[in-house]
């Protein structure tokens, strides 16, 4: 299959001129995630200016045109996302401790909402978190088979807005609160601002743009807060909203991060 005006092409603005491995190059760009890459070029739907790549390890030209075939295009049409209302108790990723993973809620008797779209097989393939929850918080936890959908959440540089409702017991002082909206710092890397309200007499909103382990915890501790409650009811556009605990829904197409 040709690269034709149906494929999609990045052009580079990488200043070094030293060649670098072709899946890293398009997982920087933003086509795909590397392991999409490895997979799409041992398919050979891989071009670097006009030419095929099928050799996994290719080094390239920083400045090289990179071109999808029609065949990975349609691919990422069909990756899917899943939005779940974590409960407390479940880990985000791998069991530990006996505990349960928060992907084995994901199946059929748990879907809410529209059932036109049904769970299948291949959803799971590559199925990964996108912004972990501490076992004992719960809320809004985003999978995705998208390598592209999952930077834009969790990249180095992303800038996606997570909020949080965050029930505390303490004393915040104006000056402390203004701590937490900024001036903390946790593993000797000062923090980004962060948003900071009272919802009510025990519960904060809290509005972040970085997810450090365990970061609203050991920021109330820094002030003299406990956490005894937390929920991430947002990760950008996209909200918890109305989907109960322990249930999920595939992110419809009309809906965006940002």
């Amino acid at each position: 299959m040709d690269s034709g005006s149906n494929s999609k092409s990045q052009r580079p603005s990488v200043s070094s001129d030293e060649p670098v491995r072709l899946s890293k190059l398009m997982a920087e760009k933003g086509l795909c995630s590397r392991r999409e890459a490895d997979h799409y070029i041992e398919k050979g739907m891989v071009y670097v200016n006009g030419q095929r790549i099928t050799v996994l390890g290719t080094k390239v030209d920083p400045q090289s045109r990179i071109t999808l075939d029609t065949r990975a295009l349609e691919s990422q049409k069909n990756l899917a996302t899943i939005l779940l209302n974590k409960p407390i108790g479940y880990v985000s990723a791998q069991p530990e401790d006996d505990y349960e993973p928060a992907v084995r809620l994901i199946k059929p008797e748990t879907h809410f909402g529209d059932q036109k779209r049904k769970l299948e097989t291949r959803h799971f393939d590559g199925l990964a978190v996108a912004g972990r929850l501490d076992i004992d918080s719960q809320g809004l936890l985003i999978f995705t088979q998208d390598g592209r959908f999952a930077k834009k959440l969790v990249g180095e540089n992303s800038e996606i807005e997570k909020e949080y409702l965050v029930r505390v017991q303490g004393v915040l002082p104006q000056e402390k609160l203004e701590l937490l909206r900024h001036g903390l710092s946790l593993d000797g890397k000062k923090l980004k601002p962060a948003q900071v309200s009272w919802q009510n007499e025990d519960q904060l909103k809290m509005i972040l743009k970085e997810g450090r382990k365990r970061q609203i915890r050991r920021m109330c501790e820094a002030v003299g807060l406990k956490v005894i409650g937390l929920k991430r009811v947002r990760v950008g556009k996209i909200k918890l909203g109305n989907l109960p605990e322990g249930q999920w829904r595939f992110l419809e197409d009309n809906e965006t991060v940002d």
